[in-house]
C-alpha cells in the first residue's frame, strides 16, 4: 500500500494520535472537545494524500525544495489552522510540536509492504515530508500574522485610551501654570509633571503613528495651503523655549505659501530638531533652513558632531532601531526610536523624500523635499 493510500484507509487512527498529542501541550486544550483538537488536520492529510498522487516533474520539485512552488489564492486549511491555534492559546512553538508529531506519527504507522519497492517508499517519504514542511510554512506565517496584527490592534486602542487621561492631567497641570499663584516650589514641581506628561502624549502619539503604519493605513495627512515659514519658525521658537541653553537658527525665506500637513510637518520638523539637539554636540548650533528648488520646498537640519556610522544609515528610518553612538540610552530623553521612522512616514505621505548626509567634520544634515503639489489619498 502506497503512503497516500494508507492516510486515506487509516484516517481514524492518525487523527486519535493528532488529537492526543494535542491535549497535552498546553491547559487550554484541557476544555477543547474532539473537533477542536482535531481542527482541519483530516483536510490537510486528505490535501496531502491528494499531493502524493499527483505526478510531479522535476522542475516542480526542484521549485518546491527552493520554496518557490506555485501558491493558492484561496485559503488553505494550515492557515486557517494556524488562525484557530493562535485563538485558542496555542504558541508557535506548540504549532510546530503538532505538525512534528503528525510526521511522525504517519510515517511511524506506515509499514510498507514487500510490493513497494524501495524507490517507491523513498519517493512517497520525500513527497510526504515536502508536503508537511509547506503546510508547516503556511501555518507559521499565518500565525506570526496574526501575533502581529493584534500586536499592533493592542498598541493602537492602548495609545487610544490613554490620551484622554494624559490629556486631562496636561490642562490641569497648564491652569495651575498659568494661574500663577503657586509657591516657587510648587511651581517647579508641576512644570515637571507638565514636561513629562507632554512627552508622554508625544510617545503616545508616535505608538499610535507606528500602528498605522504597520496595519497598513499609512499616516493620514490633510493637504492645505499653509505658509511654511511661520510654521518652521514656530517650531524653532518652541525648540529654544524647551532647551534654552542650546542656539537654533532659522534660514529662511520670507515667506513660502505651500501644499501640506501642517500639523504633521510640525512633528517632522519637531523630531529633526529634537534629534539633531540630542545626538549634536553641546555647544554647537543647530541650523535650520528653508528654500526652494526646482519645484520642491527644501527643508534642513544640520548639526555638528560625530558622524552617522556608515552601518548604521541603512536602518535609520526604520521602526524601532536606534543609531546609537554611545550604546544604550537611558533617561527622560530616551524615546522609543521612532521618531525618524515616523517623519519619514510623514514625509512619504506629502510625496516627498528624506535624505541624510553625516561626514567627519561637516555634520549631520537632515534634508526633507515637498513638492509644491501633493495629490492627496483618499
Amino acid at each position: 500500500m502506497r503512503l497516500a493510500d494508507f492516510i486515506l484507509q487509516n484516517m481514524e487512527p492518525i487523527l486519535q494520535q493528532w488529537e492526543d498529542f494535542a491535549r497535552t501541550l498546553t491547559p487550554a486544550a484541557e476544555g477543547m472537545d474532539t473537533l477542536a483538537l482535531r481542527d482541519h488536520a483530516e483536510q490537510m492529510l486528505r490535501t496531502i494524500a491528494v499531493d502524493l498522487q499527483t505526478a510531479q516533474s522535476p522542475e516542480a520539485r526542484i521549485l518546491r525544495s527552493h520554496g518557490n512552488a506555485p501558491r493558492s489564492t484561496d485559503i488553505t486549511s494550515a492557515q486557517t489552522h494556524a488562525d484557530l491555534r493562535h485563538a485558542s492559546g496555542f504558541t508557535i512553538g506548540q504549532v510546530i510540536a503538532e505538525y512534528r508529531a503528525l510526521r511522525t506519527s504517519v510515517l511511524a504507522l506506515w509499514l510498507p509492504p514487500d510490493h513497494v519497492s524501495r524507490d517507491q517508499e523513498v519517493h512517497d517519504v520525500i513527497r510526504f515530508n515536502e508536503a508537511i514542511d509547506q503546510a508547516l510554512a503556511e501555518s507559521v506565517v499565518t500565525y506570526a500574522t496574526a501575533v502581529e496584527t493584534a500586536r499592533n490592534v493592542f498598541l493602537g486602542v492602548l495609545g487610544h485610551d490613554l490620551r484622554s487621561p494624559l490629556g486631562a492631567v496636561l490642562l490641569s497641570a497648564e491652569v495651575l501654570l498659568r494661574a500663577g499663584d503657586l509657591p516657587p516650589k510648587s511651581t517647579k514641581n508641576v512644570s515637571r509633571i507638565y514636561t513629562s506628561v507632554k512627552r508622554s502624549i508625544k510617545i503616545v502619539g508616535d505608538l499610535l503613528d507606528f500602528t498605522r503604519t504597520q496595519l497598513g493605513s499609512g499616516i493620514p495627512v490633510r493637504i492645505e495651503r499653509a505658509d511654511l515659514v511661520d510654521t518652521c519658525k514656530a517650531m524653532v521658537e518652541e525648540a529654544k523655549a524647551y532647551h534654552p541653553d542650546r542656539q537654533i537658527e532659522l534660514l529662511s525665506e520670507y515667506t513660502l505659501p505651500w501644499q501640506f500637513d501642517k500639523s504633521r510637518i510640525e512633528q517632522v520638523i519637531a523630531n529633526l530638531i529634537g534629534n539633531a539637539i540630542q545626538h549634536g554636540e553641546a555647544d554647537s548650533k543647530v541650523t535650520v533652513t528653508l528654500k526652494t528648488i526646482d519645484g520642491h520646498a527644501l527643508l534642513s537640519v544640520h548639526n555638528d558632531g560625530l558622524p552617522i556610522e556608515d552601518s548604521a544609515k541603512a536602518n535609520l528610518f526604520s521602526p524601532l532601531i536606534r543609531h546609537l553612538q554611545g550604546g544604550i540610552e537611558y533617561g527622560a530623553d530616551a524615546g522609543l526610536g521612532l521618531g525618524l521612522y515616523i517623519a519619514s512616514a510623514i514625509v512619504s505621505a506629502h510625496q516627498g523624500s528624506i535624505e541624510v548626509e553625516s561626514e567627519a567634520g561637516r555634520g549631520t544634515t537632515f534634508t526633507v523635499r515637498i513638492p509644491s503639489v501633493v495629490n492627496q489619498v483618499a
